[in-house]
């Protein structure tokens, strides 16, 4: 599977991202995202669950899909670090890549949820 994995045991990234029912087969919500420069894409979050679903079923897995032209748009390399965040009731979402040779400041509650750009992906705390 390709995109951003998010990990089911990130209780703070999945409440900040749109709720997806489990109930449901690989439910999934479109959402909104503006870059730095204005550029409005739509990225894919999906819950992939066969596993629940199917007999055989093998994934259980939250991802953020759609990313790929993005990241190459913007150069993204390993060792980058991904931002997303969203004003409390703002329709749409921000993002940006940081480059690895940017210091990444320390911000209060209002900082942006960030992901580490690796050979996999992993949230920086």
């Amino acid at each position: 599977m390709a995109g951003i994995h998010i990990p089911k045991s990130d209780d703070e990234l999945l409440a900040f991202l749109p709720p997806l029912d489990p109930k449901e087969y690989n439910p999934s919500e479109w959402i909104t995202c503006v870059t730095p420069d204005g550029r409005e894409l739509r990225l894919r979050y999906v819950y992939y669950n066969n596993r629940l679903h199917k007999p055989k079923g093998t994934r259980n897995e939250y991802r953020i899909t759609h990313l790929t032209n993005y990241f190459k748009t913007e150069g993204a390399r390993e060792g980058d670090t991904f931002e997303i965040s969203k004003e409390e009731g703002a329709p749409r979402y921000l993002i940006d890549v940081v480059p690895a040779m940017q210091e990444v400041s320390e911000q209060v509650d209002e900082s942006p949820v960030r992901i580490k750009i690796s050979a996999g992906w992993r949230r920086v705390h």
